[in-house]
């Protein structure tokens, strides 16, 4: 410091001059640069005990966490139950609470460390459920109005992959289809609307476990297909095997329903012909 002083001058005549640039309002960059000076540790001392201006002082984003953590921690939380709450790092959680007095434990750690992984998962899965539904939202959106040729090639597709089909060892040139999915369903009812299939050729039939609830699943095809319930074709049910361990059970199992349209072996090999030319030009894509 002796060399530093030799260079600069009195200690004490330097010192006076930078409390009063700082008493001005001076940032230590402009009283350093006033002041010729190029050590960062003789600045330090000749501003020992001087407060910065407001001005140069950041706000800190992290006042808000603090303040509630340390709210958090009174009321008697965990570093893990703040950290979870809060969704900042425990080493900042101890340097803001550290001084407070710690909770008093009504359960072991190792429930508590249970209980925190538990809600720390919870927090997890809630994240990603929202970002699950952001990204079914944005695709929603892609679709935008379907054009009758984008719904012609949905229905064939839909129709290929779930309805029934002529085999060479067992020829059945009709049009069934039979799904458990009620917006399927509507889907497809779209798509024979468009194909000028009127409402009297269609049949519909439920298909049930026979220990379910059948007069509620039937009142809720027929209401979903605007018919009465006594339009409805006798109801096939399947028979109960107690081995069986079923999970398409309750309110929401109402079985499936099938739609019959009649005299639709021309729609039939129309259908049939329409998938084949599907897939030929994607075929074209492949080579």
């Amino acid at each position: 410091m002796t060399e530093e002083l030799t260079k600069y001058g009195d200690f004490e005549g330097l010192r006076a001059q930078a409390v009063a640039l700082r008493r001005e309002g001076l940032s230590r960059r402009q009283i350093r640069d006033r002041l010729q000076l190029h050590n960062n540790v003789l600045l330090n001392r000749l501003l020992e005990g001087e407060p910065a201006p407001e001005w140069t002082k950041r706000p800190n984003a992290k006042d808000d966490l603090r303040a509630k953590a340390r709210e958090l921690r009174l009321e008697g939380k965990t570093y893990d139950q703040i950290q979870v709450e809060l969704g900042c790092s425990k080493s900042s959680i101890s340097l803001w609470v550290r001084d407070l007095p710690k909770p008093e434990r009504s359960r072991s750690a190792v429930e508590q460390a249970r209980m925190a992984g538990r809600m720390r998962w919870d927090h997890e899965l809630a994240v990603r459920d929202v970002e699950r539904q952001r990204t079914k939202a944005e695709a929603k959106n892609e679709i935008g109005a379907i054009s009758d040729r984008e719904l012609l090639f949905t229905g064939v597709a839909l129709y290929w992959a779930e309805g029934a089909k002529d085999k060479s060892y067992d020829r059945r040139e009709n049009v069934m289809f039979i799904n458990s999915d009620p917006d399927v369903i509507q889907v497809y009812r779209a798509w024979l609307a468009l194909l000028d299939i009127t409402p009297d050729r269609l049949s519909y039939r439920v298909m049930i476990h026979e220990s379910a609830d059948i007069a509620a699943a039937e009142r809720y095809w027929a209401e979903l297909v605007s018919i009465d319930v006594a339009d409805l074709q006798k109801t096939t049910l399947k028979k109960h095997n107690p081995k069986t361990v079923r999970k398409n059970t309750g309110d929401a199992y109402r079985g499936c329903l099938v739609v019959r349209v009649s005299n639709g072996a021309e729609l039939y090999r129309r259908i049939e012909g329409w998938w084949r030319g599907i897939v030929d030009q994607t075929q074209l894509r492949l080579r």
